[in-house]
């Protein structure tokens, strides 16, 4: 009797679990719902259950189908900054969201410069200091690689934009919506999905990835996971084996644990781990003591690593003491007081590596940890053990989806569809540096993506990116370049609607193609917006264009589409226009001379060339010195007339 009622008490409670009313993790307390546009909400419950939800004097009942899902949907609102609470209710559960707001909902994503946090940009502590908006909310997606689409991200939830919350948010995402809450006094919210490092073709859906030409050997396959078939399942279980770490569930960085060292191996640090095992990737854990003198009892102290590719979490003695992603960046931690003590002291680092070379790397004299004043070498030999690597698994790097890039779609499944039936306003987009050695076929693969998203929310929202920045070393004369190539790549999908385009050629860096400026970014974003988005028709989307061109003689005439008239942005500081290459029938191009002929004329000429028939500007890597722009004060895109 008794284990008859255990069993039952043990079916009772299943039955209420699966009875109980559950929705996606981005619907949470803080989110932003989108105006003007008809709120859908949805989720799963129990078979035929009636579900009621309720927000702001609106009212709606539907009733979960045959699977147990429901979608529910309310009118469309005004925006609306007073926080109001949203209620889902089912025959066991009630959901309660609470601070939730009506406003413009805005979702940025693309690779690294993107998901790069306010806290690594030039000027963040004052403006972290100064975030605090209760009318912009922030929500961060958490990486996932997906073989098939998804219904809910992995993890994120919706918080205030605080000191607290925005230091480790997209800094490009943060500053175009302060500059967008600021301009409209509308409540923005902002959903970063980002992953750095990876390919426009990843965060394509597989519907439209199979009809590329690169892809078409898989086009009869429904969903990536048939393409890739039973090679998915060495992945799966590598994946599983990042989610239930094993240096976590047995506390490796734990020196009251550390006494298993014969499981350990050695490797000198700093060094990639490839050096030592091969091509790996996945999740690695570093240890190694150092003895400290009784002076330094109690003391705070600094942990520096050169350089660890991709992430690290870092702990001394049992404690974090940091955690960064960046694979060139170095990590400075600020040990607290009353960690440390003299005798040996417990220094552990877990490191994940998503693709490429992986480990603790860079300068040797960065690694170390200084306490009182002394420093102390760490670099030398420490113990390592692998918590989940490609190789445990038998994955080849190159080919068996151990990275985001490894096969299209994978970042859509996981990152962006669960998204699709989430009201937003639009898009803003950074992204292109993994693709410049394949400009041609961003052509396609650039508008397609554009137009695969907004067929999977199914209305055409506006649609703005960053173009490539200025980076690598600057060229004393004219010459090819594929990040060029790649820029007017995105010039072209300005074809499409609703869409617009930071250029950003001057605030780049030549020796890091992560610019720490991401405010005049987000700042020329929003200028996009406001003129595509908001119909703000008195604020320029961006600046000159280039329309046509005519030979008069040895001199051509550029005719642009301006806001005021075309002008220097350094006010003459040449004499001449800065940037302008010219060419004649053997298309060798030389430095030419070139001056506002003007409102929206520009004349370009050189002595070396007799019959010119072809005008670059701004064709390089890096293009630093561009100075065409008009009354909007925003630069010229760099372009090609040949």
């Amino acid at each position: 009797m008794k284990r008859l009622f255990l069993l039952l008490a043990a079916a009772t409670a299943l039955h209420a679990a699966q009875a109980e009313v559950v929705m996606p993790r981005f619907f949470s307390d803080n989110m932003v719902l989108q105006r003007e546009r008809p709120i859908r909400l949805w989720g799963s419950a129990a078979k035929g259950e009636t579900v009621t939800v309720r927000f702001a004097g609106a009212e709606t009942a539907v009733r979960a189908d045959r699977t147990g899902r429901w979608t529910a949907e309310l009118p469309a609102m005004e925006a609306d900054a007073a926080p109001r609470v949203l209620t889902v209710a089912g025959r066991d559960n009630e959901l309660r969201f609470s601070n939730v707001l009506v406003g413009d909902v805005w979702l940025c994503s693309g690779q690294s410069n993107m998901e790069w946090r306010l806290g690594q940009t030039v000027g963040c502590e004052e403006e972290i200091a100064a975030s605090a908006n209760p009318a912009i909310r922030l929500l961060s997606v958490g990486d996932r690689i997906a073989f098939e689409e998804q219904e809910d991200i992995v993890s994120g939830a919706w918080e205030e934009c605080t000191p607290e919350t925005s230091r480790a948010f997209s800094a490009v995402g943060y500053y175009f919506g302060k500059f967008i809450q600021a301009e409209t006094g509308i409540p923005v919210g902002l959903i970063d999905s980002s992953w750095g490092g990876t390919d426009i073709e990843t965060w394509t859906s597989w519907p439209v990835m199979r009809t590329t030409s690169d892809y078409a050997p898989y086009a009869g396959k429904r969903t990536a996971a048939e393409a890739i078939g039973r090679r998915i399942k060495p992945y799966e279980a590598y994946r599983s084996a990042l989610a239930d770490d094993r240096g976590v569930r047995e506390r490796w960085a734990d020196p009251a644990a550390a006494d298993d060292s014969a499981a350990w191996d050695t490797m000198t640090l700093p060094q990639v781990w490839e050096d030592v095992l091969g091509p790996c990737d996945g999740r690695i854990w570093f240890r190694r003591t150092v003895t400290l003198p009784a002076s330094a009892d109690g003391k705070a102290g600094t942990l520096s690593l050169p350089a660890v590719d991709d992430a690290d979490i870092s702990y001394v003695n049992g404690v974090e003491v940091g955690r960064t992603s960046g694979y060139d960046r170095r990590r400075l931690y600020t040990v607290p007081a009353g960690i440390l003590h003299g005798g040996e002291n417990f220094v552990a680092v877990r490191v994940d590596d998503n693709g490429g070379n992986g480990g603790i790397w860079g300068d040797a004299r960065k690694l170390w940890l200084e306490v009182g004043g002394e420093r102390y070498d760490l670099a030398g030999e420490w113990s390592y053990r692998e918590s989940a690597t490609t190789r445990q698994f038998g994955i080849a790097n190159d080919n068996d989806f151990g990275n985001p890039n490894s096969f299209a779609s994978l970042l859509f499944n996981g990152m962006i569809a669960p998204l699709t039936g989430y009201g937003i306003k639009g898009v803003i987009w950074y992204q292109g540096e993994n693709n410049a050695g394949r400009a041609l076929a961003y052509r396609e693969l650039f508008p397609a993506m554009i137009r695969d998203w907004r067929a999977q929310w199914g209305y055409d929202f506006p649609f703005l990116w960053v173009q490539l920045a200025n980076f690598m070393a600057v060229r004393p004369e004219p010459s090819e370049s594929q990040w060029a190539e790649l820029r007017e790549a995105q010039n072209m999908a300005l074809s499409l609607p609703a869409t617009g385009q930071a250029v950003i050629t001057d605030i780049g860096e030549a020796d890091d193609i992560h610019p720490r400026n991401k405010r005049d970014v987000g700042y020329r974003l929003s200028r996009a917006a406001l003129n595509a988005a908001y119909g703000r028709t008195d604020i320029a989307a961006g600046g000159p264009v280039f329309k046509s061109m005519k030979r008069t003689g040895s001199r051509l005439e550029l005719t642009f589409g301006t806001t005021g008239a075309l002008r220097p942005a350094d006010g003459n500081r040449y004499g001449y226009l800065h940037g302008f290459a010219v060419a004649g029938p053997d298309r060798r191009f030389v430095w030419a001379k070139a001056y506002v002929a003007g409102r929206d004329k520009i004349v370009v000429f050189s002595d070396e060339v007799s019959e010119p028939e072809a005008v670059r500007y701004g064709w390089a890597d890096n293009p630093q010195d561009d100075d065409l722009t008009d009354d909007s004060g925003l630069l010229a895109s760099p372009f090609r007339t040949e």
